[in-house]
């Protein structure tokens, strides 16, 4: 699935991922291949990737997670997601 996330000054990813886990108002959640559609708001929290590599313009802007896994966040402040037919794209402050 295809994952952009953008914020007012730059986009800060665009690539596939297995998966993504956001900060949600009530809690994490995560959201994986197949997932239905959905648009929820953000809260202060890690946006985190699954996926094995981003790309090199990318990396300066995430933390990877763990050594062994292939996990990397961007910590955010809110936002919003709009997911749909394996697209989502994060709108990111």
């Amino acid at each position: 699935m295809n994952i952009k996330i953008l914020t007012p000054e730059k986009v800060i990813f665009d690539g596939d991922v297995a998966s993504v886990q956001l900060p949600g108002n009530n809690g994490e959640f995560h959201i994986m291949k197949n997932h239905a559609a959905i648009v929820s708001s953000l809260v202060n929290g890690k946006v985190k990737l699954y996926t094995n590599a981003i790309g090199e313009d990318y990396t300066k802007n995430f933390t990877k997670e763990n050594e062994k896994d292939s996990v990397f966040s961007y910590r955010i402040k809110s936002g919003v997601i709009e997911f749909n037919n394996e697209k989502g794209i994060i709108l990111a402050e």
